[in-house]
């Protein structure tokens, strides 16, 4: 039998060295990607080369066997199973059947709105880097048994290494085992292993099926690149099939409903527990059962291509095709086919670009080209089927998760459309997309989004009717006041969904502990609506009068410097909820001085999880993305800017959003654009929601915010007694007319200096939390607005306050005197004051009063 790697070998002088076993284990074939010429090509992983799905599920049960009998049965029960997207997810899924008590967690390039990212890493060699670590359970990462990582090779190890070392630095453990079909690496890498498992303190184990090297000649990517274009085919070509019995018609394919069990995720992007594999398995019988019909019955009652005639009297031959990281559900279910007697091959569609050439001596024979059917994050683009086209198959069994039963699936060009201009019989299963969260398992599972108006006449004609319920993706309009808050409607348009009838609010003390262990994150509930006292109401009214004209001043001076710097009509758009308050008087500054009248929107962003995507789509179908300019009331140590600017700079759909935030005050000096650079009481900070239009913070937990919807908030309709929300913005507009001169003058000056952030706030909180022996700087809340937050919001340690501070401290201080809170008067603090959490806090923290610990 002729090696599948011998076609490129002899015409690059690729070597394979190593065990006997590797030649057929891999083949090798040519790919389109800048960073590597050569692709290792598996004959047992079940992406490129269909294979018998018992010798691809066998391959990893084995391996984790062995990694079970390698930590005994004790670690075993301990472990978690890491895989990486795309190729290895079922790879992985069986190593952790095969230790049987395990969780397994699997990579994704596929981000899901709601869900917090527990880390991510880069894969230098694809031709896609980045992967999201996506757990429903907070905890899964977090134990200290084994952590096992499978991939289906180990090439260098940069990609295993990288991950250990970001999940090490947050969850420490003392042994993690890789676990890979094949080990490739040369020497310089394993040492480079050994020296690392020595530099982090932890063994590192290694379990595979074969080890080699690959021998690269001097210029290879250079010739390899040469020899790709020289044989791709011109667009639009795809190879002749070699068809079996004659079988050559195109037919419409059969939607098969798989009756998905409820709450079994389709994989391991959230996470995957011995009990989902063990519900899964219960399933497999009555959805063998229904996949065995659809295969047995065509459409219209015609014979299907289980109940032909073959020549010789030979089984029906089937292919189970999954799809791209979807590839444990179609594993199980092909193999399931294949204990029913069939004669059934596994393999999945991909994102890799790889040269196809019609050659024994060449791992990948035939290439199927389609459009992506996902609404990929990354934007549209090729999707590819492998060894498909010609493989003699009298049916396949497409398995796609119910996020990618889309239009693009069924159009003419599309997938399907693919699979039957080769293969005699189609069918299409879809399993639910899983979405974390409460009853979310099913979220996604109604059917496919039915074709819009102008493409279902085709999809109808090449397909069928696709009998499925419209699934729709239009985002609602902004909630407005007086129905969602007490702001006039023409004030701002809030990008958020009303949770007003939810229960969102617990106790600061559980919530802080809560958020310090780890449980929970802060914009999971919300604390419950502090109401002031009447000695501090009197100090809030004082500080607006005292201050009112100072804040008009920096809200003219941000105003004009972005009417000054932005062409056009700007789009403000608040980050909520702290900067609601300062984009409806940027609003009104624009229309008294110039008559403008600003579109003004609040979203929400979440520190750790970032900002809300299907806004920003909003925004992006409504407005000129480059109009956008997002507002906040200030900067702190400029955590929530750079929050702003990762989330920007990860998404290309999203590159036309300028991630520069415009805001009242920068003591942090962590923006360019600001109306003051002073640390002082802004009046709106002393206040919540009744400063605030009687909106919550915003709130996004998984099962309250699908993948569709806004993040949340709350409208406190019951606190309209209290409310001062307009009345403030009275106050201040009211000062407008007479700091309009010094304004005009000092955005002048401000316009020709260096306003380049120099980021001190952030270099002081490190050097505090130090000081303080925290060592967390999400525990010191620098300036004015952040201290009185920390008082009203979470459970404070102690107040660090200038020295000599003043006014703007009265108020902090009555808080910190009511929370029994000390106040510590220090000198050189860039700040006028810093809030410190309480470090490492349970409610034992706290003295028998209820009040926090003094400091020691």
């Amino acid at each position: 039998m002729v090696w599948t790697g011998t076609w490129v070998a002899e015409r690059l002088g690729v070597e394979l060295i190593g065990d006997e076993e590797l030649p057929a284990l891999l083949g090798l074939a040519l790919r389109r990607n800048p960073k590597r010429a050569h692709l290792l090509v598996s004959s047992v992983l079940g992406k490129h080369v269909p294979q018998h799905p018992s010798v691809v599920y066998g391959s990893g049960l084995g391996l984790g066997l062995r990694v079970r009998e390698l930590l005994g049965a004790e670690e075993a029960g301990r472990a978690v199973v890491l895989g990486y997207a795309e190729t290895a997810t079922a790879l992985g899924h069986a190593v952790a059947d095969g230790l049987g008590t395990a969780p397994y967690l699997h990579s994704t390039r596929r981000p899901v709105p709601g869900v917090a990212t527990a880390g991510g890493f880069e894969e230098s060699h694809s031709h896609a880097t980045s992967h999201l670590l996506l757990p429903e359970d907070p905890e899964l990462l977090a134990g200290e048994g084994p952590l096992v990582l499978v991939d289906d090779e180990f090439s260098t190890g940069n990609t295993v290494l990288n991950t250990i070392r970001g999940l090490h630095e947050r969850y420490p453990r003392e042994r993690y085992v890789v676990v890979a079909l094949v080990d490739m690496r040369g020497p310089a890498d394993r040492d480079r292993l050994t020296a690392f498992a020595a530099e982090i303190g932890a063994r590192v184990d290694l379990i595979t099926l074969a080890a080699g090297t690959v021998g690269l000649p001097e210029g290879v990517l250079e010739k390899g690149q040469e020899l790709v274009a020289r044989h791709e085919p011109a667009p639009g070509t795809v190879p002749v099939p070699r068809t079996r019995g004659g079988f050559t018609a195109v037919a419409a394919p059969v939607r098969v409903d798989l009756d998905w069990p409820a709450g079994v995720p389709d994989g391991g992007r959230h996470g995957f527990t011995p009990d989902h594999r063990a519900r899964l398995e219960a399933a497999l019988p009555a959805m063998t059962g229904a996949l065995t019909e659809a295969l047995a019955v065509g459409t219209e009652g015609a014979p299907g291509a289980a109940s032909r005639d073959l020549p010789g009297g030979a089984r029906p031959r089937v292919l189970v095709l999954g799809f791209e990281e979807l590839m444990y559900a179609p594993l199980r279910l092909a193999g399931a086919l294949e204990d029913a007697g069939l004669d059934v091959r596994y393999s999945t569609t991909t994102r890799s670009p790889v040269l196809a050439v019609d050659d024994p001596g060449y791992a990948i024979r035939t290439r199927l080209v389609f459009p992506a059917h996902d609404d990929p994050a990354d934007g549209p683009g090729e999707r590819y089927a492998y060894n498909v086209a010609g493989g003699g198959y009298d049916a396949v069994v497409a398995v796609v998760d119910s996020t990618a039963d889309t239009p693009a699936l069924h159009a003419p060009e599309g997938l399907l459309a693919q699979l039957a201009a080769h293969i005699p019989h189609v069918v299409l299963a879809v399993v639910p997309s899983y979405a974390p969260g409460a009853a979310g398992a099913v979220a996604a599972a109604a059917g496919p989004r039915a074709p819009e108006a102008t493409e279902e006449a085709e999809a109808t004609e090449a397909f069928g009717t696709i009998e499925a319920p419209e699934r729709s993706s239009m985002l609602p309009e902004p909630l407005r006041g007086p129905a969602f808050s007490s702001y006039a409607p023409e004030e701002v348009g809030w990008l958020l969904q009303d949770l007003s009838d939810v229960e969102l609010e617990a106790p600061t003390e559980e919530r802080e502990e809560a958020i310090q262990r780890g449980g929970a994150h802060y914009a999971e509930s919300l604390p419950v609506e502090y109401q002031p006292s009447d000695r501090y109401q009197e100090l809030y009214r004082s500080a607006l009068e005292s201050s009112a004209a100072r804040i008009a001043h920096a809200v003219g001076v941000v105003t004009e410097t972005v009417l000054a710097e932005r062409s056009g009509r700007p789009v403000l758009v608040s980050l909520a909820r702290a900067g609601t308050p300062v984009g409806v008087l940027m609003r009104r500054w624009a229309h008294r001085r110039h008559g403008l009248d600003l579109p003004h929107y609040a979203v929400s962003i979440v520190r750790g999880r970032g900002i809300d995507a299907n806004a920003l789509r909003w925004l992006a179908a409504h407005h000129d993305p480059a109009d956008v300019v997002f507002v906040d009331g200030w900067t702190g140590k400029g955590a929530i800017t750079r929050e702003l600017a990762a989330a920007l700079r990860e998404s290309e759909e999203f590159a036309g959003f300028d991630p520069e935030i415009a805001v009242l005050a920068d003591p942090g000096s962590c923006v360019r654009t600001y109306g003051t650079r002073e640390d002082f009481l802004i009046p709106s900070a002393c206040l919540n929601s009744t400063v605030s239009g009687l909106i919550s913070r915003t709130v996004l937990r998984s099962d309250l915010v699908g993948p569709d919807d806004f993040h949340g908030a709350k409208f406190y309709r019951d606190l309209a007694g209290a409310d001062v929300s307009v009345a403030f913005l009275d106050a201040v507009e009211a000062r407008f007319d007479e700091v309009a001169d010094t304004v005009d003058t000092d955005v002048k000056e401000l316009l020709a200096t260096d306003r380049t952030p120099t980021w001190e706030g952030w270099a002081a909180v490190e050097r505090i939390s130090e000081e303080q022996g925290i060592h967390d700087v999400n525990l010191v809340k620098p300036g004015v607005g952040e201290t009185t937050r920390v008082l009203l919001r979470r459970v404070p340690w102690k107040i660090l306050a200038r020295r000599g501070a003043g006014a703007d401290l009265a108020h902090v201080r009555l808080l910190a005197e009511q929370r029994g809170v000390p106040v510590e008067e220090v000198d050189d603090l860039p700040y006028t004051c810093v809030g410190l959490i309480h470090p490492r806090y349970t409610r034992g923290a706290t003295g028998a009063d209820g009040k926090a610990v003094a400091s020691r």
